[in-house]
């Protein structure tokens, strides 16, 4: 299979939207459903969902809005195994059979070791689980295999120069306000998979949303070239501009994102110079506003031993910390969030939430920034 001549737009499945906010597997089905429709109709055909979204349930939400609603032929479907929940080489088949029974298929299109970086490389190598997905798909079992990564380049550098015969594309975090941080490093990661020859899927293009709603100042240079182009067109664009990337992926809640994103990519143009100026531009913008880079997409609530909300509450910090005039309508959204949570300052600094964090951010320093704006000469409702 040729990915490079693939479509380069995917349906990323990991924000599907809920009827309840706090129920991760209470989706819209009658949403879905129609969200779904649209992007086949409009010629797109790839999903990608993962064992561990929307609380376990993502591939039974994306089965029932997908796979028991069209023919197997008309889509392509990728989840992943997730490298943090194994617990040895009997462990991977259980769960992989248990992902063919959630998502309802025979197959998967596409496969990927989710979430590869330092905290879980040596135990892929001890319980073989490069040599599993090679395994499957000899099996007929995954067409292609991948890898999700969120590491830093001289790690994923390492792991391609050993198992580059059993990894077919790697997954990588491709936006244009990563592309030199340090601590994800967009640029570099992206040179090593073009070294191996190793196509590219991109997640977190509009890293979590952060790229959709820009500063004033930068959407206004956005507008000015092209009135008619959405911000997350200039997200998508960016990252499908890339060399070795043979699909972007976006997680989209409602029509109006489908159409928007569907008809720019279908016909797609990458970005020219000009753009690509504007967008150097753009990207100062945002970092001079922006104090915490989360992309809210979870991994550190999971098994926090104090039910901190810790993405809602880094949301709040950075709203505040962009304005000069009140917070009053923040301090009320995390006093209500604090209610059935646990408080920024109830951390314990077990560090759980940053060996799990894609992002590499120092969590516990920053729940201490969120005690000080939230919680100093404040009353937080106790927990039900």
């Amino acid at each position: 299979m040729d990915l490079m001549k693939e479509k380069k737009f995917g349906f990323g499945c990991m924000r599907l939207p809920l009827l309840d906010k706090e129920d991760p597997a209470s989706f819209d089905y009658d949403l879905i459903n129609k969200l779904f429709d649209n992007y086949l109709e409009n010629g797109f055909n790839y999903f990608d969902t993962a064992y561990t979204y929307h609380g376990y349930h993502g591939e039974e939400g994306v089965r029932k809005a997908l796979v028991e609603r069209h023919t197997r032929d008309s889509f392509k479907l990728a989840t992943k195994l997730p490298l943090r929940d194994f617990k040895d080489s009997e462990d991977m088949e259980k769960i992989f059979n248990e992902q063919l029974n959630n998502s309802g298929v025979d197959y998967f299109d596409f496969y990927l070791l989710h979430n590869m970086g330092s905290n879980v490389y040596s135990k892929c190598e001890k319980y073989g689980a490069f040599d599993f997905a090679a395994k499957k798909k000899e099996e007929g079992k995954i067409k292609v295999v991948g890898m999700s990564f969120h590491d830093m380049p001289e790690l994923l550098d390492e792991i391609l120069s050993k198992y580059a015969d059993k990894i077919d594309f790697v997954q990588l975090q491709i936006n244009y306000v990563d592309w030199e941080q340090p601590n994800v490093q967009s640029r570099r990661c992206l040179e090593i998979a073009n070294k191996y020859d190793k196509p590219v899927t991109v997640m977190e293009p509009c890293k979590g949303g952060t790229l959709i709603n820009v500063p004033e100042e930068a959407e206004k240079l956005m507008k000015e070239y092209n009135p008619k182009a959405s911000t997350a067109s200039w997200a998508l664009r960016f990252a499908a501009s890339q060399k070795g990337v043979f699909r972007v992926l976006s997680g989209m809640n409602t029509m109006d994102q489908v159409n928007d994103n569907t008809s720019f990519m279908a016909d797609f143009k990458p970005l020219n110079e000009e753009e690509m100026d504007i967008i150097e531009r753009v990207t100062k913008i945002i970092n001079d506003n922006t104090a915490i880079a989360c992309t809210a997409c979870e991994y550190c609530t999971h098994g926090c031993p104090k039910n901190i909300a810790i993405p809602k509450y880094f949301a709040l910090y950075n709203s505040i910390m962009r304005t000069t005039g009140s917070f009053l309508s923040q301090m009320v959204y995390y006093n209500n969030i604090a209610i059935k949570n646990g408080k920024a300052s109830e951390c314990i600094g077990c560090k759980q939430c940053e060996k799990a964090c894609p992002q590499h951010l120092p969590i516990t320093t920053y729940l201490k920034d969120v005690t000080e704006k939230f919680e100093k000469n404040s009353i937080i409702p106790t927990r039900k």
